[in-house]
């Protein structure tokens, strides 16, 4: 993200396994490694960090885990408080991108991983276009030389399809951007609003940034989020982004309602059957998986080579940790093949699995698509990152599109002051 990342369905667990001596960080004896994630118990993710935390307490006996539930929201607006307090943890889970991973390492409150990284060998395991997330410079701009977080696992948006809800309408399940066109409208002369949207949170804002990647290609992702070259957020990609987005407003493909839907109460109401049509990422794939009812795909999203999409959100050490050496361990355990290819069968995109040990058909499929990706090199990141606060300016345009209140026009212009500002502080 977020997914969302950010992901996505806004629950911040917190681990607290007390340990026997095994840290040096902290100057003496400590039995207590605090972890926060934000993953659901019913994820992917959720699943196999279940598993690491038994296996992490196997390995380090007398663990005691304790649990605290909070919002990806909350933690996204106060991580920079939190991690210059006393209430830092010594492991966490943060979405990764210059507004965050990369603002917190140029603040000094993260820790370099980068000879763990190396000792480890979980440099060996990332692709080179996974490691562009994890890896920032000195003003906190991604792609840099220093290691700041490790994923353990990958993400990507795509298009959600209730396969049902198009055979009770007769419409054929869309294979080209024209079919999708034509399958809403289809669907908005039958009654029924086609997309699943949350305006509230991150949904709109990446179906926006997903309509601009259609006309885009990856000099201008580079430029937009790594700022190797000029920016206009009026150019062909942006202005048919806006445009096509307020257009799908108008022609009822997506509610009036919509601005006030965060992304839990969007992928609720997929779930259960309202929309046959949702735009979103595969953070939402192992709870789609193990929960829906009636027969549902998913496909990449059509008439684009780019698709949002990275490595997953980062393992960080925050610098204030007292027990760095057991966040090590930590990581190390998320990263091993039994860990990884559970994460793969549960409708997650594991970074270090065996593809064989991959069996579930649901989840081979989501793997493969996301392959298909990697070796176009169309992962084209997230909207949010290139600036510090960018994520609530995001919110506020597309809701403004949503609701009317803003011109496409104006939504651009609105999206390139902090942008521009931004850069100009960081040195471009």
């Amino acid at each position: 993200m977020f997914k969302p990342g950010k992901a996505l369905i806004a629950v911040l667990a917190l681990a607290v396994p007390l340990l026997a001596a095994c840290g040096d960080d902290a100057g003496g004896d400590q039995d207590e490694l605090r972890l926060w994630h934000y993953e659901g118990p019913d994820s992917a993710m959720g699943k196999a960090w279940a598993a690491a935390i038994e296996e992490f307490e196997r390995t380090h006996p007398g663990v005691r885990v304790t649990f605290e539930e909070k919002g990806f929201e909350q933690i996204q607006k106060n991580a920079q408080m939190v991690l210059n307090s006393d209430e830092a943890p010594d492991l966490m889970e943060y979405n990764k991108g210059n507004a965050t991973a990369g603002l917190l390492s140029r603040q000094g409150l993260l820790t370099d991983l980068s000879a763990e990284v190396t000792e480890r060998g979980w440099d060996k395991l990332l692709s080179e276009s996974l490691q562009t997330t994890c890896k920032y410079d000195e003003r906190g701009v991604m792609g840099g030389d220093k290691w700041f977080g490790v994923p353990n696992y990958a993400e990507y948006t795509m298009v959600y399809y209730n396969r049902d809800l198009f055979a009770q309408h007769g419409v054929e399940v869309p294979e080209t951007f024209d079919d999708l066109v034509a399958a809403m409208d289809r669907f908005v002369a039958a009654g029924v609003t086609p997309l699943s949207v949350g305006g509230k949170e991150y949904p709109a804002q990446q179906l926006l940034y997903q309509l601009a990647l259609s006309r885009a290609d990856t000099e201008w992702v580079d430029n937009l989020q790594q700022y190797k070259g000029d920016v206009d957020f009026h150019d062909e990609a942006w202005t048919y982004g806006a445009e096509t987005f307020a257009d799908w407003v108008r022609k009822g493909y997506i509610g009036e309602d919509a601005a006030g839907i965060d992304a839990e109460s969007m992928g609720v109401a997929f779930m259960s059957g309202k929309f046959p049509i949702m735009m979103s990422g595969s953070w939402w794939y192992g709870r789609v998986q193990s929960t829906v009812k009636f027969d549902w795909d998913t496909a990449l999203f059509p008439g684009s080579d780019l698709a949002l999409g990275s490595s997953g959100n980062l393992w960080v050490v925050p610098q204030g940790s007292e027990n760095k050496d057991l966040a090590y361990d930590f990581i190390d355990i998320t990263m091993q093949k039994a860990n990884q290819e559970l994460l793969g069968n549960s409708g997650g995109i594991p970074v270090a699995a065996d593809p064989a040990a991959i069996t579930d058909e649901k989840s081979k499929h989501l793997i493969e698509d996301y392959q298909t990706l990697v070796d176009r090199d169309g992962l084209g990141y997230y909207p949010d990152w290139p600036a510090p606060g960018y994520y609530d300016v995001l919110v506020s345009a597309t809701q403004k599109l949503i609701n009317g209140s803003a011109s496409p026009h104006e939504v651009l212009a609105e999206l390139a002051g902090p942008y521009e500002e931004n850069l100009a502080n960081v040195g471009g």
